[in-house]
């Protein structure tokens, strides 16, 4: 597995651009950790509290549906999806970990709207809390810095320059 992320960039979203959060209450105390790490780089990359909404679900496999509702609204620029999966004993792990990989990225090209993976799948809680703050960085913070890169990037091109 490669450490090396990239670097974050300092685009800004447009001053009416809203933002979701989707996040599995499966696995709490981690999901929690990475909800937080989001907002807090949001708010440092001048994402203001009043336009981001979070939005709770059962679990990682019923983000792409949280997903694909969301945008449905029409009042959101792109979607964060927060989960964690950790392998258990049977193969469970496989599918929903998969599953909710494959749906998040068949909401985003469907919709041509931002929907950003910020699920952990890991081997044990260990790696679960090193990857949401600990020594392995803060997956939540990395996919506010994506949102936020892609949103931009989708902002640009649909203004044509």
């Amino acid at each position: 597995m490669s450490r090396r992320r990239p670097a974050a960039t300092t685009h800004r979203i447009g001053p009416d651009a809203r933002l979701a959060i989707a996040a599995a209450r499966f696995n709490d105390p981690i999901v929690s950790r990475l909800l937080s790490g989001a907002v807090d780089r949001l708010r440092e990359l001048g994402v203001d509290d009043a336009r981001v909404e979070v939005f709770r679900v059962p679990g990682a496999f019923e983000l792409p549906l949280a997903a694909k509702l969301l945008i449905e609204t029409g009042r959101f620029a792109g979607i964060i999806c927060l989960g964690c999966v950790i392998r258990g004993e049977t193969v469970h792990f496989d599918l929903v970990a998969g599953e909710a990989a494959r749906g998040i990225q068949q909401v985003s090209l469907m919709t041509g709207v931002p929907v950003i993976f910020g699920v952990l799948t890991t081997e044990n809680e260990a790696q679960a809390r090193s990857r949401s703050g600990g020594r392995h960085g803060h997956a939540g913070r990395s996919a506010a810095d994506a949102a936020v890169e892609m949103i931009c990037l989708a902002q640009t091109l649909r203004a044509g320059r």
